[in-house]
């Protein structure tokens, strides 16, 4: 059986795959941002989820970008952010 990191890779190869992968960047990378602030404050997702006063699944969902097909809304990243410790700021490049 393969792993995960070796189905991904061989998914990649396919030029269809990996334009769509391509397409949605940026929202990997908002959720590896997310991921890295709650283990530099050194959280679990219960205490993150007590800190915003929702439940431990809503941060499990946010977290791994399964939020109904959206993204976080402002308030929640807000929230999300201030429960970790952190300053949310948003940025056109």
């Amino acid at each position: 059986m393969k792993t995960h990191e070796e189905m991904i890779a061989e998914w990649m190869k396919d030029p269809e795959y990996r334009a769509e992968y391509d397409k949605l960047e940026e929202e990997f990378r908002m959720l590896d941002m997310l991921l890295e602030a709650r283990q530099s404050a050194g959280l679990t997702q219960a205490q993150v989820a007590e800190r915003m006063q929702t439940s431990q699944s809503a941060v499990a969902r946010m977290e791994s970008g399964l939020t109904c097909g959206r993204l976080p809304s402002m308030s929640m990243l807000k929230r999300y952010a201030e429960a970790t410790g952190k300053q949310l700021r948003i940025q056109f490049v």
